[in-house]
């Protein structure tokens, strides 16, 4: 992508991820227009989906709206996969080749590229975007931009 393309998909979205957070509906509800909006809009994103740090206060990530083929992933341990590693670290993580990925929890063969954005809310994270693709190297820099801007806009639902 270009810098123009950059732009363009950010200015595509942001707009959108904000008239989703503006509607008077149910966090649960925003997050799945979300995962469908990114879904629709970006076609290597053959899945995307949130995980949300397990309120209890147990260091585990429970399976949220997403959008894409079912996953056995219905809570991952903090520490484990990239999902998990993630969710420890804080730091968006991205994987232009996940077979090449010590750590990674495998959910479908398909499953070549992968990013996860951490969503942090007054400095603690509460959740995270996990979108994978199944074209390899294809989570370019400008699409980790806008999620990662994305994510901050998603913090304040929590």
């Amino acid at each position: 992508m270009t810098t123009t393309q950059t732009i363009a998909l950010k200015e595509r979205l942001i707009p959108e991820v904000e008239e989703i957070l503006n509607r008077e509906v149910t966090r649960h509800e925003k997050l799945f227009a979300v995962c469908e909006l990114l879904a629709d809009e970006v076609s290597t994103f053959n899945w995307v989906g949130f995980y949300v740090a397990d309120e209890s206060g147990k260091e585990e990530l429970v399976l949220g709206p997403f959008v894409g083929a079912s996953t056995d992933h219905t809570r991952i341990p903090f520490g484990r996969g990239i999902c998990g590693q993630v969710a420890v670290s804080h730091e968006t993580f991205v994987s232009q080749d996940v077979h090449s990925e010590d750590n990674y929890l495998a959910c479908s063969m398909d499953v070549q590229s992968e990013i996860v954005v951490p969503i942090m809310k007054n400095n603690e994270f509460v959740a995270q975007l996990d979108i994978d693709s199944h074209t390899k190297g294809s989570i370019t820099p400008e699409q980790r931009e806008a999620l990662e801007e994305i994510c901050v806009l998603l913090s304040e639902e929590f």
